[in-house]
């Protein structure tokens, strides 16, 4: 009987043991999110925030060709927890600095793979890991968020190709307006791209976006499967292309591989971000995503200078009031280049149309332009000149472009239309943030999928694209509303990274004012929006959008812009709420500028002024003016009191914004 009971002790203690093989748990630093990962016939993952469960257990596998499928009754190996409290440069950011602290479960398994789980004060991330030294292809990744429920969810569709067509469908900009329902009745023919946010329950939202995207195809999500769960989408790698596309700028895929990504040695794979929030303002606060990118790759940045563009395209080079014909030609150019020389903005772009159209030829220039004598002009006015190339052109020729146009002074290049994020164009962004870093050139990736790390490996690369900006208002039909789309970036794109939303349009129209001019382009909300736009968006390379004559026109406006930081040292996201209004503070050097934008509702928004600490008295303030809900570009610039307030507030009209600046003593 002893001897049975020993048994029967033995037994039941093993089992513990095994049990306890077959499940880890890592808590926050904050203690406030756990997430749980089951290694039984699927490895699976789920995460409760203050004991609540805001993603019920979600499958995570790997397959490769040969058909091994890491995951799938996976064999542990070994474990390590560890935790991490670490500062983290950012010199070309929100912040200065970012503080880097979570806690971490490494799982290696039987076979040479291992899954990464990092556990933040704001989410969990995961992440593959291979250490096989030979190559291999992989077949797909299950990629799956199991709510559980039927919650809503605010999601960016892809806009073109067929639906249920999925191949038409990769070849898209990452544009879109946010469609807003529960998820059980979101299209499921339709692919959606990143980010995007559930809300959870209890005011909590989950954002799922990915970092550290390098030689991997970029992630969509489908709810394809129905119930409460968003999967997984991947392009396969192109097996052939054909050039073509705008201008023939661009390569359309004809035939892929059957697999998604192809592996030479030993790596990580992107990360799988969940980032939550207990209120919308943390949502837009969080620094997760370049938290988890590859630290910069270039050790001295100290040349890299992000700045102020005068831009032509969104304006049509309509300038007025000069003696010659305005266009794409030197004249032209160095009257953008005297005026960013008179109001100190740091740069000029030539955007499409300097180089011979449809040869994608970067080493043609059009006759009317005379590149290395603008570029001696501008050196002469302290403005750089920044170049437009379209992707083919770009990457058929990158090392001779970068290497001719460095030499000449050429500070940069603004590429665009690349349209795709498998893992062949993926690569094409690192090689280009690579190659323009080499001979010290900044980069601004237009026609992009969303930011995923890459402007922390490659600090060069200013700004991406992927968002549905004010571009799309020379030729959005009304009904598009841009407004409410503006008070949604904060919260959802914006914190995957910086925003090419180039913003600064002197035309405003007021609701319902508003039409589709493709030469003479206007925007939706107030003027003071625009306004507002450069402190609520981040942008560290940030156009001015409008012809130069439509702001000598507008000294006060021009004023603001012309001097307004583009990178900062503190961010601070007073208030928001997602889709109605947005308050945002942040501080460069001595000065601090606030800056709020609401939606098509008009509302006074009150500013806890406790942040500030010695400041001077009298701040700068443009808000809307008493008509701007009729017009527009209504606005009233005055200066105000703050001595002994702790709190401030400002009327925004319908569409409206505001934009306060505070200098401290």
């Amino acid at each position: 009987m002893k001897k049975r009971k020993i048994i029967l002790l033995l037994t039941c203690f093993c089992s513990i043991i095994a049990f306890a093989q077959k499940q880890f748990t890592v808590t926050s630093p904050n203690g406030r999110i756990n997430t749980t990962v089951s290694l039984y016939e699927k490895l699976t993952y789920t995460i409760t925030h203050d004991g609540q469960l805001v993603l019920d257990a979600s499958p995570i596998t790997l397959t490769l060709s040969d058909g091994e499928v890491w995951g799938e009754n996976p064999k542990l190996s070994g474990s390590k927890k560890q935790r991490v409290s670490a500062t983290i440069p950012s010199p070309f950011y929100r912040k200065s600095e970012i503080k880097d602290e979570y806690n971490e479960l490494t799982l290696n398994f039987r076979g040479r793979w291992g899954v990464e789980f990092r556990v933040y004060d704001d989410g969990v991330a995961y992440r593959f890991v291979s250490q096989r030294k030979r190559p291999f292809t992989i077949a797909g990744e299950e990629v799956v968020y199991n709510f559980g429920k039927d919650v809503e969810a605010s999601v960016p569709y892809v806009q073109v190709g067929a639906d249920g067509d999925y191949e038409s469908q990769f070849f898209n900009s990452f544009e879109n307006t946010y469609t807003t329902a529960q998820i059980s009745q979101l299209n499921k023919e339709r692919l959606m791209f990143l980010p995007l946010v559930a809300d959870v329950g209890n005011g909590k939202k989950l954002l799922v976006t990915e970092s550290d995207l390098e030689s991997y195809p970029g992630l969509y999500l489908t709810n394809a499967k129905g119930k409460h769960t968003l999967s997984g989408v991947f392009a396969a790698y192109p097996k052939a292309a054909e050039q073509g596309g705008h201008n023939m700028l661009q390569f359309q895929v004809t035939e892929r591989e059957d697999y998604i990504a192809k592996v030479e040695e030993p790596r990580t794979f992107p990360w799988r971000a969940a980032i939550i929030s207990t209120s919308d303002k943390e949502l837009a606060d969080s620094d997760m995503t370049y938290k988890l990118a590859s630290p910069s790759r270039i050790a001295d940045t100290s040349w890299i200078k992000p700045g102020k563009v005068a831009w032509d395209w969104w304006n049509a080079w309509n300038i007025d009031g000069v003696d010659f014909a305005s266009g794409i030609n030197n004249d032209t150019y160095k009257f953008y280049i005297d005026f960013a020389s008179k109001h100190g903005i740091e740069y000029v772009i030539l955007d499409e149309g300097w180089a011979v159209n449809l040869q994608a030829d970067l080493m043609q220039v059009v006759p009317e332009i005379n590149l290395k004598e603008l570029v001696a002009y501008g050196k002469k006015k302290d403005v750089g000149i920044v170049l437009w190339a379209g992707y083919h052109a770009f990457n058929r020729d990158m090392e001779n472009v970068c290497k001719h146009y460095a030499a000449m002074g050429i500070k940069g290049f603004k590429v665009d239309f690349m349209d795709r994020d498998d893992q062949e164009m993926v690569e094409f962004n690192h090689r280009a943030a690579e190659t323009c870093a080499r001979y010290k050139l900044f980069i601004d990736l237009h026609g992009m999928y969303k930011p995923a790390g890459l402007n922390r490996t490659y600090p060069n690369v200013l700004n991406f694209e992927g968002v549905h900006g004010l571009e799309q208002m020379k030729w959005s039909a009304a009904t598009v509303d841009q407004v409410t789309y503006d008070v949604m970036i904060p919260f959802i794109r914006q914190v995957a990274g910086p925003i090419d939303y180039t913003q600064g349009a002197m035309r405003n129209a007021s609701k319902g004012n508003y039409y589709p001019v493709n030469s003479e382009p206007m925007s939706q909300g107030t003027r003071c929006r625009q306004l507002a736009m450069y402190v609520v968006f981040e942008s560290p390379f940030n156009m001015l959008c409008d012809a130069p004559t439509n702001y000598m026109r507008e000294p006060e406006s021009l004023a603001f812009i012309a001097n307004i930081p583009t990178v900062w040292d503190e961010t601070i996201v007073l208030d928001g709420k997602m889709g109605e209004y947005v308050l945002m503070a942040r501080r460069c050097g001595d000065t601090w500028y606030i800056g709020g934008m609401t939606n098509w509702d008009a509302r006074d928004l009150t500013i806890d002024l406790s942040f500030l600490k010695d400041h001077n008295d009298n701040a700068v303030l443009f808000r809307d003016g008493q008509n701007a809900h009729r017009k527009g570009s209504d606005y009233k610039k005055e200066t105000v009191n703050l001595k002994g307030k702790r709190t401030f507030t400002v009327h925004l009209a319908p569409g409206g914004g505001f934009a306060l600046k505070v200098e401290n003593k």
